[in-house]
């Protein structure tokens, strides 16, 4: 491994000059313009204007998952059925099945700049602890190329699964990080409710951070969907701030936005991040308006002018639920603005901080994670000049950089024929 690598004139803020970033052992050691080192540096890399980013974060993914579209593909597009052809499919895994297309997910992921990554395979009577038993094994396999959390994640319920709060805990003492939940699967809104106690019960036993599947409906008329402001209660009660995570949370966007301000505040107060998985949600939802159909997200920016951590993720890739993806959350990043109406330069910049600063705020790295001495020299060499443009550009990520070694290196080239 590489003990230091300096990379000269990289674009790091758009209203700055060019900056270059000396890394010494893993870790970033100085950022400034125009630096002189002692020594001379292993690897010299001359970004030459290009863009400079943190490493990207996938902060909700379901690795064990993907890849199943062309074997049963969702038919009528709707998540009860994305549910079920799933569950039908789960029956057949074999650890060679779920371990071969999740490490392609994780191939693609890191081919695309992404080094951290929050995984949620499922735990249930079906594949019981299969997927976390092979993200287990894959967590270690890229462990000098990839930091992942692993989820235990009751798809199919706690109370609608035989067996599933053992096999959820069973999950954390073998190694998992982070504790799931999906309370809407339940066949009842006492359920749904009791499904809530025993996960944030679980993540107080084990002092683990909570990433909860939640309210992912178009409407407002099953209160099994609208489980926010009571999840934001709980996380306030049992002092789990800045410890939650939301992903889905689409009724959201079909509340009224200037009423559901107040439930806004609340989610900021509790330290909740909300996790929109674009394009999950814009494919699943609105499949019932006849008219003005709606996107499907929670409403990004109101969520953000109210003091809301808001990162995005790719959620799945080309199965049941998503029959779309290749581990690009730059392209994830395109959907997103594109639906949320962020098109100015700032507003570009920010779909960038929610895969990067926002996700890493998400899953608890902010004391390593980021552009500053000290730091991890985790980081992203991209064919773009300005922040602004990165979404639009749609660049070949040149460099790919974990813990000061480069993992990735891309080379495009044009040449014009006579």
């Amino acid at each position: 491994m590489n003990n230091s690598i300096l990379i000269r004139n990289g674009r790091l803020a758009d209203d700055r000059e060019l900056e270059d970033i000396l890394v010494h052992n893993g870790k970033i050691e100085k950022i400034g313009n125009r630096m002189t080192v002692e020594e001379e540096p292993d690897i010299v890399i001359d970004a030459a204007g290009k863009v400079v980013l943190p490493t990207l974060i996938e902060s909700h993914i379901h690795p064990d998952k993907a890849f199943l579209e062309e074997r049963k593909p969702n038919e009528s597009g709707t998540l009860a059925e994305a549910i079920k052809n799933t569950g039908e499919l789960k029956a057949n895994y074999t650890y060679e099945d779920v371990l071969e297309r999740s490490e392609k997910v994780i191939q693609w992921a890191l081919q695309r700049g992404t080094t951290i990554m929050r995984v949620h395979p499922d735990v249930d009577h079906i594949e019981k602890l299969l997927g976390v038993d092979v993200l287990l094994e894959l967590k270690e396999r890229y462990k000098d190329k990839l930091d992942m959390q692993i989820v235990v994640f009751p798809q199919e319920g706690i109370f609608k699964s035989p067996g599933t709060l053992e096999r959820l805990e069973e999950g954390i003492k073998k190694g998992a990080d982070v504790v799931g939940g999906c309370p809407y699967i339940e066949e009842t809104l006492e359920d749904s409710k009791r499904h809530l106690e025993v996960v944030f019960d679980l993540a107080k036993k084990y002092n683990l951070p909570l990433d909860l599947h939640v309210d992912f409906a178009d409407n407002l008329d099953d209160p099994r969907y609208l489980l926010t402001e009571k999840i934001c209660e709980m996380t306030i009660e049992r002092n789990m701030q800045g410890r939650v995570a939301l992903g889905h949370v689409t009724t959201l966007g079909s509340m009224d936005q200037d009423e559901a301000s107040g439930l806004f505040d609340k989610i900021a107060k509790a330290g909740i991040t909300i996790v929109p998985l674009p394009a999950t949600d814009v494919y699943l939802n609105g499949r019932k308006d006849k008219k003005n159909i709606r996107r499907g997200m929670a409403p990004v920016e109101k969520l953000m002018e109210r003091g809301v951590n808001v990162a995005f993720s790719s959620n799945n890739i080309r199965n049941a639920f998503t029959p779309f993806g290749n581990g690009n959350l730059i392209l994830i990043g395109y959907l997103l603005a594109e639906t949320q109406f962020m098109g100015s330069a700032n507003q570009q910049r920010k779909v960038l901080e929610m895969i990067t600063y926002n996700a890493a705020k998400c899953l608890g790295l902010e004391e390593t994670y980021g552009l500053a001495p000290g730091k991890h020299a985790d980081f992203n060499i991209f064919d773009s000049e300005k922040l602004s443009d990165v979404i639009q550009d749609q660049p070949t990520v040149l460099y790919v950089v974990k813990r000061g070694k480069v993992i990735v290196e891309n080379r495009m080239e044009t040449k014009e024929m006579n």
